[in-house]
């Protein structure tokens, strides 16, 4: 297995978070607000409600026999990759200007709640089940939120000048759905493909 946890869950999320509506709320509030307390914020936020999606998939591990994992996860990726591919020219709501006196405490709330139940946080929950390797998964994880963080931080709207927010939607969707099929071959085909 190696470091196949930890590639496959910064791919996924690098991937699935570009353009999504938490890159977006971050580059709007990177926009209007301090980029440093954005950032630490939205991280921080991002590293808990991700390291509760490990605990949980590690916790599925020890109660759910392995074939279903695979079956489950293989199911919960594809539908996500079709939603993703179905939605790709819907428009983003865009996050308004909030007056709270406390930026960190209002970027971290939102992020947390943007997050809690997202598509990104159910596919932490599976990737955790599916390898079995928490700490690799998380830091996967991690990597690829400050990666994707940092970006939206940084380089802000002009990224969405580059690549329309569509074809980075559309991409995300076929990544989604090449881990559903890999996963369901592996359910039936143990050991097929290691991602």
């Amino acid at each position: 297995m190696g470091l196949t946890p930890l590639l496959a869950s910064f791919l996924l999320v690098v991937v699935a978070e570009l353009g999504d509506k938490t890159q977006i709320a971050v580059i709007t509030l990177s926009a209007h607000h301090n980029a440093f307390l954005v950032f630490t914020s939205g991280i921080l936020a991002l590293l808990l409600v991700s390291g509760l999606g490990v605990v949980i998939g590690e916790t599925l591990t020890k109660i759910i026999p392995p074939p279903m994992i695979h079956v489950s996860s293989a199911i919960l990726f594809l539908a996500f990759g079709a939603y993703t591919i179905l939605l790709a020219g819907k428009k983003e709501e865009h996050v308004e200007r909030f007056g709270s006196k406390s930026v960190a405490l209002s970027v971290f709330s939102m992020v947390a709640l943007m997050e809690l139940g997202d598509k990104t946080q159910l596919a932490v929950i599976a990737l955790a089940a599916e390898y079995g390797a928490p700490l690799l998964v998380y830091v996967g994880v991690a990597l690829a939120f400050i990666a994707i963080t940092g970006l939206g931080v940084v380089i802000g709207c002009k990224l969405l000048r580059l690549i329309p927010l569509r074809l980075v939607k559309l991409g995300s969707g076929v990544v989604f759905i090449l881990f559903g099929i890999v996963f369901l071959l592996n359910a039936f085909l143990p050991g097929f493909l290691s991602v």
